[in-house]
């Protein structure tokens, strides 16, 4: 506006005669001059109120990106921490501010989820908490308070309270910043309840999970115990019967021996499940493959007397890094569970190769092979392949062989070989052993 009156004034001293003079010698250049003043005002008018609706224009745009950043950056958090982490992050240089937040613990009282929590008033948060109302700077509630609270609403309850401190303590949030931070607040607090209800529905899973797995151990542990326990007290009832023939008493001893040897398995199987779970501690040295092969062999020649072992290890294996009583603990259930599931006089091979970063160790039978569903779960705990099948076992041995060779950096897996049988290999990294010491001359 004084633009206009200065461009009227201006023209008028150096364009209008007498020029250099404010004095008017025709009274026609009055209308002139009015007709430039109006035009001038409605145009500083129209620019004025162009500027203003630009800045409002820029102002809407930049609350519409913050929002929508804070909304993309909260849909992806998957923990509470995060979600605070990305609220403190938005929210600071967006309203020049220090921002801290409040979290109820099971009891609704407040605790700071942020380092800077302390620098707010906790009791006036545990107000705002509890009376779901904004207070502190800016408000009619506890105005003297250096700081706006104010509630993270959700559509079930109250996940918190936030707080900003401003950096200028002179000049308070204006309405249009308080209703922005109300935003921001509300999409906070949806997804603190979201998250919330992911953890319920996580613990849910667990909880049932949990009940279906004890309830898989109660049944199967209490069949594969009651089983050999029935079985060696009928056979020590035969052994305290008058009648028994004097041959029979080695035999029949020989099958308690048999029975006692089931329930160990079973019970040691359960014991190491349940280490490995808990996270053991390998003891890996580096060593070659072959001597925990033939260690592994060895423990099986009474369960695989029945059949023919055959070994084909490659000349070019590596020197490994593995923990041998694992690893040869593997074996044994491999080839312990192929005789289990293979006719008597069939074939296993047991074969052993290099491949690339790796070595492959695989347990090949020539039974009737496993079924098409059970490729992919023969791995789970308690799964067996013939559930309603009379050879023994609790499902464990497989599961145990994956918990050790995930320990170990490797894979395993399990398929059908060609024209028939099963197949199940795992892998090890190959590695780089260290340079052995020079041997003194």
């Amino acid at each position: 506006m004084l633009a206009s009156f200065l461009s009227v004034a201006a023209f008028d001293f150096f364009f209008v005669p007498p020029q250099l003079s404010f004095a008017v010698s025709d009274t026609q250049y009055l209308l002139t001059f009015g007709v430039m003043l109006v035009v001038a005002l409605i145009i500083s008018q129209l620019t004025a109120r162009f500027r203003f609706e630009a800045t409002i224009a820029t102002y809407r745009e930049r609350r519409t990106r913050a929002l929508y950043d804070l909304g993309r950056e909260l849909a992806s958090a998957l923990t509470a921490s995060q979600i605070i982490e990305t609220a403190v992050g938005r929210l600071e240089p967006l309203f020049r501010a220090k921002v801290m937040l409040f979290i109820p613990n099971s009891e609704d009282r407040l605790r700071a989820a942020t380092e800077t929590g302390n620098d707010a008033d906790a009791g006036v948060a545990q107000w705002v908490f509890d009376n779901q109302q904004p207070a502190g700077l800016g408000t009619n509630t506890l105005p003297s308070s250096a700081a706006l609270y104010v509630p993270l609403k959700a559509p079930m309850r109250v996940r918190g309270v936030i707080a900003l401190l401003p950096e200028d303590a002179v000049h308070p949030f204006l309405p249009e910043q308080q209703r922005l931070l109300e935003t921001c607040a509300a999409q906070i607090a949806l997804a603190l309840e979201r998250v919330h209800y992911v953890e319920v529905a996580q613990d849910a899973i667990v909880a049932m999970e949990s009940e279906r797995l004890r309830n898989s151990v109660l049944s199967v542990v209490s069949h594969d115990l009651r089983t050999p326990l029935t079985t060696m007290l009928g056979l020590a009832n035969m052994l305290n019967a008058p009648t028994l023939p004097p041959g029979r008493q080695s035999e029949i001893a020989q099958s308690i021996q048999d029975e006692a040897i089931r329930m160990t398995k079973l019970v040691t199987n359960l014991l190491d499940m349940a280490k490995l779970q808990s996270g053991v501690k390998l003891n890996k040295e580096w060593q070659l493959l072959d001597e925990v092969v033939g260690s592994a062999v060895r423990a099986c020649e009474h369960s695989l007397r029945h059949h023919k072992l055959e070994l084909k290890l490659s000349r070019d294996l590596p020197v490994l890094e593995y923990d041998a009583v694992l690893i040869e603990r593997v074996l044994v259930n491999l080839l312990e569970n192929a005789g289990k599931y293979t006719p008597a006089g069939s074939r296993i091979e047991l074969a052993a190769r290099h491949d690339g970063d790796k070595v492959r160790i695989t347990v090949t039978d020539d039974g009737p092979g496993l079924p098409s569903s059970m490729e992919h779960r023969a791995f789970d705990k308690f799964t067996r392949g013939a559930p309603e099948s009379t050879t023994p076992g609790v499902g464990l041995g497989l599961a145990i062989c994956r918990a050790i060779i995930e320990n170990h950096g490797g894979t395993i897996e399990a398929g059908n070989a060609q024209p028939h049988g099963a197949r199940f290999s795992f892998t090890l990294p190959a590695g780089s052993p260290p340079e052995l010491p020079p041997e003194d001359a």
